[in-house]
């Protein structure tokens, strides 16, 4: 399922570069204007099946406070391991910070990192997410299988409310599903909110 997904993304990469220059493809070049309806799509879907299942809905009436540990642990390890990296590149420890507080949505921390601290910092920031969701894509089924579904949400980040979530859905619990876009919509709040402050703090 992993490999598929990954597959699928260079796919999509490859007809996207040729799209503009194909009669053949040139349809593709209006798919992103429809990314947001077909992420609508699926959570609609993964509400159904939430919804279908007992099991999850008492689980959800049974999560307090301490399932919030998930996404401030998700938040917290990915700005300490920014934090770490300072010690292993030119940029400084504002500029780590901004980039870690992407957690896997590059779309979103490539385009303000690089307005406000220039284009290497955004490029930088954009390849470090864009990895960081190939790489959860891969080894959320050997954090499933050999950790727990908790380790697997925390590798997606952000992404664990929409991209990633095909993939845990495919290999953890059922009743994952419910923490994974909780933790997916706490994270994505604090990347816009983090991101600013470290950028501040960066100079930019």
């Amino acid at each position: 399922m992993a490999l598929i997904a990954v597959g699928a993304l260079v796919l999509g990469i490859l007809a996207g570069q040729r799209a503009p220059s194909s009669p053949v493809l040139s349809w593709l070049t209006y798919v992103p204007e429809y990314t947001d309806a077909v992420l609508f799509v699926l959570m609609i879907t993964v509400g159904i099946s939430v919804g279908a299942n007992r099991v999850v809905l008492r689980k959800l009436r049974e999560m307090d406070l301490r399932i919030l540990l998930l996404p401030f642990g998700v938040i917290l390890g990915s700005l300490a391991g920014g934090a770490l990296c300072t010690a292993l590149n030119p940029f400084s420890l504002g500029a780590n910070l901004a980039v870690s507080a992407g957690m896997g949505w590059y779309s979103l921390s490539g385009v303000l990192l690089g307005e406000a601290l220039g284009a290497d910092i955004g490029a930088v920031s954009f390849l470090s997410n864009l990895i960081r969701e190939f790489l959860s894509f891969l080894l959320i089924p050997l954090a499933v299988k050999t950790l727990n579904s908790y380790a697997a949400i925390a590798l997606a980040g952000a992404t664990s409310e929409d991209t990633a979530l095909p993939v845990l859905i495919r290999h953890a619990p059922e009743e994952t599903v419910v923490y994974s876009v909780l933790s997916g919509v706490l994270t994505s709040a604090a990347v816009p909110v983090l991101s600013r402050l470290f950028i501040a703090l960066a100079g930019g």
